[in-house]
């Protein structure tokens, strides 16, 4: 997945222009910069890719998600549905707005459970927040039409899945906002990056001004902008955005790799008929940044992953005992761990997730492992690797 893997001249040459010009924040110093914006060139590039009208890229996937969430008014007290298979990055963006996590079961396409969904909406529910985890999405005609019916916003955390689409739209761009992760380790990459993209001409406007401190950006002088509300730092540096921009155009390079690798991989296992694929919904193409599949029982997964690690297969993940990416390994969102306090009305509306029964997402996650597709392998490694799978996975089933 990470396009890190094929780092090379077109990001160096991107860098140099903003080595050259010496301006590396994105805002002023306008007559140094002979004419090189990287951050607004990115954003212009991104905006089209996803066939999206607006887009503000900001410091990183973790910042894309809280700018999305309070460009779009939400804030203390108001709920975020959202799944229990995630990074942790999901709900510590709801939280540092005051808002309110609200957990909720996955299916077979490792998110967003619909019936679930919408038996969590209460009078306090502003959002549903599906997470396209590891290159693939949830239902989302379905979570639509719910949003749709109780007057939802439907924010997509599309931070593993660029490339990805779903009736005919870009993943990220079927919502109300969608939010990217450009680290260092997805399949593009600014080193640190995120970004928000939306068709909402007020939400861009928020998230413009609250990602760098309430700037209105209007006029050339920084020093005399008006500051409309409260914002904080949340702005990508033109170094970063440099990086980002000549990785964007190679996407489509990239994600071709992706499926090839993918493809064969996926070939090769479809040999063992005890083994299930993740379900993709109908109407949906997955960036192929993963490789997703179920074991018949959760002992069988866990063994296959252990003995596929044995083989010598890497990048293979087992996410129902991961620290970062499942619910139960959540200590610090369940025990309310943190260094600052949280605000009381948060403490006393967030539920009681060590009493939570979730046992319909441990059905799915508990059987799944998925398998990272990297973009560096040669032909003959991704066979090696596809033979070898077969072989250790045939042995447990």
């Amino acid at each position: 997945m990470p396009g890190f893997e094929l780092f090379g001249q077109a990001e160096r040459a991107q860098v140099e222009d903003v080595l050259q010009s010496g301006v590396l924040m994105r805002y002023g110093f306008d007559a140094m910069r002979n004419g090189h914006y990287k951050a607004l060139e990115l954003e212009g590039a991104l905006a089209k890719k996803m066939g999206s009208k607006h887009a503000q890229v900001v410091s990183s996937g973790t910042a894309a998600l809280t700018v999305a969430l309070a460009s779009a008014g939400i804030g203390a007290g108001d709920e975020v549905i959202m799944p229990t298979f995630t990074f942790v990055a999901s709900f510590e963006s709801i939280l540092a707005l005051g808002a309110i996590p609200i957990l909720v079961d996955v299916d077979d396409t490792l998110t967003l459970h619909p019936a679930s969904v919408e038996k969590a909406i209460t009078r306090r529910t502003k959002v549903v927040m599906p997470v396209h985890m590891c290159g693939s999405m949830a239902n989302l005609r379905a979570l639509k039409d719910i949003c749709d019916k109780h007057s939802l916003l439907l924010l997509e955390d599309a931070c593993q899945a660029i490339g990805g689409s779903f009736e005919g739209k870009p993943l990220g761009s079927y919502g109300d906002l969608g939010c990217f992760s450009f680290d260092y380790v997805k399949t593009i990459t600014c080193g640190e990056g995120g970004a928000v993209i939306t068709d909402n001409e007020e939400f861009k406007k928020n998230a413009d001004h609250y990602s760098d401190h309430g700037h209105d950006h209007i006029g050339s002088d920084r020093g005399a902008e008006a500051h409309p509300f409260m914002g904080y730092n949340y702005r990508i540096s033109e170094m970063h955005a440099a990086v980002g921009l000549a990785q964007l155009i190679r996407l489509d390079e990239f994600l071709d790799i992706q499926k090839k690798n993918y493809t064969i991989l996926r070939n090769a296992l479809s040999e063992i008929p005890e083994i299930v694929f993740r379900k993709v919904p109908t109407g949906g193409e997955e960036s192929y940044a993963f490789l997703s599949f179920f074991m018949p029982d959760q002992l069988k997964a866990e063994n296959a992953h252990k003995a596929l690690s044995e083989a010598g297969v890497d990048a293979c993940f087992y996410w129902y005992h991961n620290n970062w990416h499942y619910y139960r390994k959540w200590e610090h969102l369940t025990h309310k761990k943190s260094l600052s306090k949280l605000p009381f009305d948060v403490l006393e509306l967030l539920p009681d997730y060590t009493k939570a029964d979730f046992s319909l997402s441990d059905q799915w996650v508990g059987r799944n492992i998925s398998c990272l597709i990297k973009l560096g392998w040669s032909n003959d490694e991704v066979k090696k690797r596809a033979k070898t799978m077969v072989e250790v996975l045939s042995a447990l089933v």
